[in-house]
């Protein structure tokens, strides 16, 4: 499945994903209103995860991800697991119990509300010389101004429901 894809740039990945046609689980595609986009971070700004491509076999520290949550599937482009793969096993391989000082937090927000509130003008992407830090993305810039930060701030309220890794955990049980 070809999906529109930049390294480094998940939380626009996820925004082209959660609006995409290609999103099909159970043989029939999902509604965008059955969808929701998942922030993964917490108040260090680092979260430990396996599985990931830049890990290269190894665990990996990030200062936020972003994947899609749809009919019980998991969408992390990032993911060596399988694309899309089960919630449970998606958990397994990416959170490992050996890092609980950079345990994760989510917040889960429905993917219409993400298509229509998120904006980024890349400022986070910049180094001190004003530079990309990496390549941007080909395509345009996603929304109008910059609000990333309030997304992957996991203390204070914003969109969506904010929930722990138990927490979250019980959705594979729930669907």
């Amino acid at each position: 499945m070809a999906i529109r894809y930049c390294p480094y740039f998940c939380e626009e990945n996820i925004w082209h994903l959660s609006g995409d046609s290609q999103v099909i689980g159970n043989g029939r595609p999902i509604p965008v209103e059955e969808r929701q986009v998942v922030f993964i971070s917490n108040a260090r700004r680092g979260v430990a995860m396996g599985g990931q491509r830049a890990g290269a076999g190894k665990p990996i520290l990030w200062d936020y991800h972003v994947v899609l949550l749809a009919g019980g599937q998991l969408w992390d482009p990032e993911t060596t697991l399988g694309f899309p793969l089960d919630l449970g096993r998606w958990l397994r391989g990416s959170f490992l119990p050996r890092y609980p000082d950079f345990a994760p937090r989510f917040r889960v927000i429905p993917a219409p509300t993400y298509l229509k509130r998120f904006g980024s003008d890349r400022s986070h992407m910049l180094g001190p010389d004003g530079l990309p830090k990496k390549p941007f993305p080909p395509w345009p810039r996603i929304g109008v101004g910059m609000n990333l930060p309030q997304f992957i701030d996991m203390d204070r309220p914003f969109l969506g429901e904010l929930v722990d890794l138990e927490t979250f955990r019980r959705r594979e049980k729930v669907r």
